[in-house]
């Protein structure tokens, strides 16, 4: 199945902008100094536990695990990169860039799950982290679950060989590009600027420049019946790209998404993608300007069968 109703999610204690990630990863924006900046994790904690609440409101079943202070880890609201979770019981841990996101990986966190869902297998792939060489979990690959495939526009963030062991060791087919932003500087993750659900596909085509890549692109999405709903580049700013569809406990679809992401949609593009799922949104803007990241990026589907 593409969806899930069981979501995991981290809860920040200290939350902030990370100097570490801000390199490559260009939805960032530096502090300004301001006072407001000294609420940075104030105001993350409240647009985090209101996100929460509108997923259990929509009967999304939601493990929200806190954070620790030490090691410091800024980003750990993003829990989709150093891990996920497949239907075959088995866990992925993924090597990370910044040396404060590796910290992130818990092994308290998966034997929390495990006493709720099965997992009879953990292939670590953190080791590349030693050969300078990374794969970011669901954030470098967006997986279409149904067809095992794993999308993935190249980035020092989403390498090549880590991606093929990846797919050698859960089954999962490899199609890959270069996407790049206005300035022509590589994507950092693919799911900014790409989602993937049951018969839809959201892509910024704008920022793949490469003819081949977008025919290959195209020829995946209609060989796998995905309606191609394209975004622009302003709207892959503005996080449209970063969606993630999940399911209630009824089985109803959802997409969500931040309200940010949600203003910028037109209003042909909601009509499509209101034929597949119920859109739903929350105001992730603190989270979004400090992190780099957004609703897809905190959340971590569990597709491990309960015990």
């Amino acid at each position: 199945m593409q969806t899930t109703n069981h979501i995991l999610m981290i809860r920040p204690v200290d939350f902030k902008f990370n100097e570490q990630t801000a390199g490559n990863n260009k939805f960032q924006q530096a502090s300004d100094g301001s006072p407001e900046e000294s609420k940075v994790q104030s105001q993350a904690l409240q647009e985090f536990d209101s996100f929460v609440s509108l997923l259990r409101k929509n009967d999304v079943d939601v493990t929200v695990i806190d954070d620790t202070l030490q090691p410091e880890t800024p980003d750990s609201i993003f829990p989709n990169n150093w891990v996920s979770f497949h239907d075959t019981a088995e866990v992925f841990l993924y090597p990370m860039f910044s040396e404060n996101r590796r910290q992130e990986r818990r092994e308290d966190i998966l034997k929390t799950l495990s006493a709720t869902f099965n997992i009879s297998k953990i292939t670590d792939l953190s080791g590349y982290e030693a050969k300078n060489s990374f794969l970011e979990g669901t954030g470098s690959m967006v997986l279409d679950r149904e067809h095992q495939i794993a999308y993935a526009c190249l980035s020092l963030r989403t390498d090549l060989q880590v991606l093929g062991d990846f797919c050698t060791q859960s089954g999962y087919t490899a199609v890959t590009f270069d996407a790049t932003d206005s300035s022509g500087f590589p994507i950092y993750h693919t799911n900014v600027m790409m989602c993937i659900g049951d018969h839809f596909a959201v892509t910024c085509m704008e920022s793949v420049k490469d003819a081949n890549d977008r025919e290959k692109l195209i020829l995946s999405f209609r060989q796998t019946g995905k309606e191609l709903v394209e975004i622009s580049l302003d709207q892959m700013n503005h996080f449209a790209g970063n969606m993630l569809q999940v399911k209630s406990s009824s089985g109803e679809a959802l997409l969500v998404m931040s309200e940010q992401a949600y203003l910028s949609l037109t209003k042909a593009q909601i009509t499509a993608l209101e034929k597949y799922s119920r859109l739903i949104y929350a105001p992730l803007y603190t989270i979004e300007k400090n992190g780099g990241g957004s609703a897809r990026c905190m959340l971590a589907e569990i597709h491990l069968e309960k015990r």
